[in-house]
C-alpha cells in the first residue's frame, strides 16, 4: 500500500509563521512510507505549548513512550482519539508509559487544549520535521487544501508557496527508552484510528521485554 516518495530537492519557503524544508513528502496519503518497527526515531527538538524546546530523545529516555501523530486540534477524529487515549492514561502509566502527541498545530493552538497532564504532553511539529522524518507527511491536493482552509479556517504549513500544503497521516508508535520503535500503526484513512485495547496490548508487550 505504502510507497516511499522522496523529493529530490530541498528548499526553503515561507509559511504562515515558520520556514519549512521539504525532504520527504508523499504526493498523497496512500503513498506515505511510515517508519517501521526495529528502526529508531530521529533525534529532533519540538516545541511545547509554551514554546519551550523539548528534545525528544531526552523524553524517550525517561520511559516507554506512546507517540501519537495527529492532524491537528481542528480535526474531530483526532480530538476523539486524544480524548479516548486520555481515558486509558492511568492504565498506560501503570505500564510505565508516557504519552506524547504531536501535530502541525502551533504552540499557541496547543495552549488551547484541555489536556493538561505531566504524563500526556502535546508538542508542535508546525514545520513538519518529525512528520517527514517518520515518513508520514503528504501533500493535499489543491481542492482539498482550499476546502480545509476556507471552511475550517485552519492554517497549515505551506511547503511550496501557496500552491501546496501538507499534513501527516495519523499514526501511533510505541517506543522504548532508546527511541526504538516496537509498534507502529498508520492509516491513510484518517477516519480509522487504533483502538485503545490494541494500544494497551502493544504497550504491555514492550513493558514486559
Amino acid at each position: 500500500m505504502f510507497k516511499s516518495i522522496v523529493l529530490a530537492c530541498t528548499f526553503f519557503v515561507a509559511s504562515f509563521a515558520n520556514a519549512a524544508t521539504a525532504t520527504n513528502i508523499a504526493s498523497a496519503a496512500e503513498k506515505v512510507s511510515p517508519l517501521m518497527p526495529g528502526l529508531t526515531i530521529p533525534a529532533l527538538t519540538l516545541k511545547d505549548k509554551d514554546s519551550n524546546n523539548v528534545v525528544l530523545a531526552e523524553r524517550f529516555a525517561e520511559k516507554t513512550t506512546v507517540l501519537i501523530v495527529y492532524r491537528g486540534g481542528w480535526c474531530p477524529y483526532c480530538s476523539k482519539q486524544l480524548a479516548n487515549v486520555q481515558k486509558i492514561e492511568a492504565e498506560l502509566a501503570e505500564l510505565g508509559a508516557q504519552i506524547i502527541a504531536v501535530s502541525p498545530d502551533s504552540p499557541e493552538k496547543l495552549a488551547e487544549s484541555k489536556i493538561d497532564s505531566p504524563n500526556y504532553q502535546l508538542l508542535s511539529d508546525d514545520s513538519l520535521i518529525l512528520s517527514q522524518a517518520l515518513g508520514l507527511a503528504f501533500y493535499l491536493d489543491d481542492k482539498t487544501a482550499t476546502i480545509y482552509r476556507n471552511k475550517l479556517g485552519v492554517n497549515f504549513v505551506s511547503l511550496d508557496g501557496k500552491a501546496k500544503v501538507a499534513l501527516p497521516v495519523p499514526a501511533v508508535f510505541v517506543i522504548d527508552k532508546k527511541g526504538l520503535v516496537h509498534f507502529q500503526y498508520a492509516n491513510p484513512n484518517y477516519k480509522v484510528r487504533l483502538t485503545e485495547n490494541l494500544l494497551l496490548a502493544a504497550v504491555k508487550s514492550v513493558s514486559e521485554q
